[in-house]
């Protein structure tokens, strides 16, 4: 069986991740009418889309079948963290520049905001809520005893049924401080996204695109990297299903980064009213 807590952070963080991004894009579309906000969200969300979802994870899905991948991973970890960092921070600042671009006669903080909660907020339905949803149909598989007997199935089919019993293992002995944690990583990252899109619309709405280009890429880089490599640190621990010192490191790095993030967002908004009015 899988606890009632466990179920009720699985919620909460389905929540945060699918729901709270539409809820947050009605309210700042009703307050900012006439701003291109919502148009902004949707191009900020196709950056995000176009360029990971349908282009960098199947490439990565094709490398991670090939040996000498795997083998280069597992032997140089530190070098593949800051290679997966930069080419995510890379393939989404395309997205982010695209976006600026196309937007660049009508662009304002409100747009540029509007594009960085599209492209925080698509990512978060779609690699985490999905995931949720899931998480849960096998939750009520799990408790109403339906799943042994898919398993059963499975394996009458050949089929390998490991990956399944993983999934009932980590749901039946998970923490449920891990799941709201992956709740809050979401908000901390979608500050992330919206402090990364407006240093490339501003940038380019100052015809500074260099310079906010070099800003967005070393710091997508660092925080994604950076995770990576403290999670990679003590790799038996992060592969626990109990909150421990290498999480407790990890939400602590990208809590230091969001309120980063936050003071660039509060910067460039101050900025941009200040000379836009001039």
């Amino acid at each position: 069986m899988v606890s009632g807590s466990v179920v009720l952070a699985l919620w909460v963080t389905l929540f945060i991740s699918l729901f709270l991004p539409v809820i947050i894009l009605i309210v700042y579309a009703l307050k900012y009418k006439k701003m291109g906000v919502v148009s902004g969200w949707f191009v900020g969300a196709a950056g995000f889309f176009v360029t990971q979802i349908v282009v960098r994870v199947p490439i990565l899905s094709v490398l991670g079948t090939q040996q000498w991948f795997i083998d280069f991973a597992n032997n140089n970890y530190v070098l593949y963290a800051l290679i997966l960092g930069f080419t995510a921070g890379l393939f989404e600042l395309v997205g982010r520049y695209a976006a600026a671009k196309l937007l660049s006669k009508n662009q304002s903080f409100e747009r540029g905001f509007a594009a960085g909660l599209g492209h925080g907020g698509i990512e978060a339905m779609v690699l985490i809520g999905m995931t949720y949803v899931s998480n849960l149909l096998y939750v009520g598989m799990i408790n109403s005893g339906s799943f042994d007997a898919v398993v059963e199935q499975t394996a009458a089919l050949g089929v390998d049924t490991s990956a399944l019993l993983l999934v009932k293992e980590q749901l039946v002995s998970a923490s449920p401080v891990l799941f709201y944690c992956a709740g809050y990583e979401r908000i901390l990252t979608m500050i992330g996204h919206v402090a990364m899109s407006l240093i490339v619309f501003y940038a380019v709405w100052k015809k500074q695109d260099v310079k906010g280009i070099l800003v967005c890429l070393a710091l997508h880089t660092l925080i994604d990297s950076g995770s990576a490599i403290i999670m990679g640190l003590n790799p038996q621990a992060a592969g626990q299903m109990t909150f421990n010192g290498t999480y407790a490191a990890v939400y602590g790095f990208l809590t230091v980064m969001a309120v980063i993030f936050v003071v660039i967002i509060v910067k460039i908004k101050k900025n941009w009213t200040l000379k836009a009015e001039a």
